[in-house]
């Protein structure tokens, strides 16, 4: 299992906002917030991977499509969780990539949407059970 990952991000505080409005959606809680990094772990003490962030020392253009993050998926319990995360992110103006679906390409059951954050990373809400 990976304990952990860590993504680096332009604006600390925009994005500390963003996630702290996305992360319960998906299930995760508040871990740690400091002034050079917040981070957030599965609710409830489950086990699973932590999420942490940073401040990008280096000014750069992220894109997907270069070597480093693709994306990252969040697993959700409910076709509905999904469809509730897709509402929100048209609420927050973010660019949806793929409204919510069955994707046939992938083991099934496999129901998700993508969408851009503010940083322009691909995030992904995906449930692996039956309606």
């Amino acid at each position: 299992m990976i304990g952990h990952l860590g993504v680096n991000v332009g604006d600390l505080e925009r994005a500390k906002q963003y996630y702290d409005r996305l992360m319960p959606l998906v299930d995760f809680e508040p871990f740690l917030s400091t002034d050079d990094q917040f981070a957030y772990r599965p609710a409830g003490g489950k086990p699973g991977t932590f999420l942490f962030f940073y401040p990008a020392v280096d000014e750069a253009e992220y894109s997907r499509h270069r070597p480093g993050l693709q994306h990252l998926a969040f697993m959700v319990r409910t076709r509905a969780g999904v469809d509730a995360i897709h509402e929100w992110v048209q609420e927050e103006g973010n660019e949806v990539l793929h409204p919510p679906r069955e994707w046939p390409e992938y083991p099934p059951p496999y129901y998700a949407t993508f969408w851009t954050s503010p940083e322009g990373f691909m995030l992904e809400a995906v449930c692996h059970r039956s309606e």
